[in-house]
C-alpha cells in the first residue's frame, strides 16, 4: 500500500506575499520620510490624512499577514470574519480611545495655565 503524497511548492506564493508586504512597507517608509504637505497639512476627524494613511496601510498589512501566514484563505468565511473582524474591531476601538483621549489632553495643555513640562 502506497501512501504517496505529492509535495506542492509554495515558492511563488511566498515571493508574492514578500513583494506585496515589501511594497506596502516601502510606501510607508517613503511617506514617513517625505511627509507630503497635501497629506500632512490636511485634517480629517482631528487627525492629518498622513496618519490615516499609515493606519489603513498597517491594518492592510496585518490583515494580509493573517490571510497568508495563518492560511485563512482556505477557511470558511465565518471563521475568517470571526478572527479578522474581532481584530479589526479591537484595533479601531483602541484607535478611537487613543485619538479622543490624546486630543483631550492636547487641548487641556494647549488652553490651560499648565504648560508642557514633559
Amino acid at each position: 500500500m502506497s501512501h504517496a503524497h505529492e509535495h506542492v511548492s509554495n515558492t511563488k506564493r511566498i515571493w508574492l506575499v514578500f513583494a506585496i508586504l515589501s511594497i506596502v512597507t516601502t510606501v510607508e517608509v517613503y511617506l514617513g520620510i517625505k511627509r507630503p504637505d497635501f497629506l500632512y497639512m490636511n485634517n480629517i476627524l482631528s487627525m492629518n490624512i498622513l496618519n490615516w494613511v499609515f493606519i489603513v496601510l498597517t491594518l492592510f498589512k496585518a490583515y494580509y499577514i493573517v490571510w497568508a501566514f495563518m492560511h485563512m484563505e482556505g477557511e470558511k468565511s465565518s471563521l475568517r470574519w470571526a478572527v479578522v473582524g474581532t481584530v479589526i474591531f479591537l484595533v479601531m476601538y483602541l484607535l478611537f480611545i487613543l485619538l479622543v483621549e490624546g486630543d483631550y489632553i492636547f487641548e487641556v495643555f494647549k488652553n490651560a495655565t499648565i504648560k508642557w513640562n514633559f
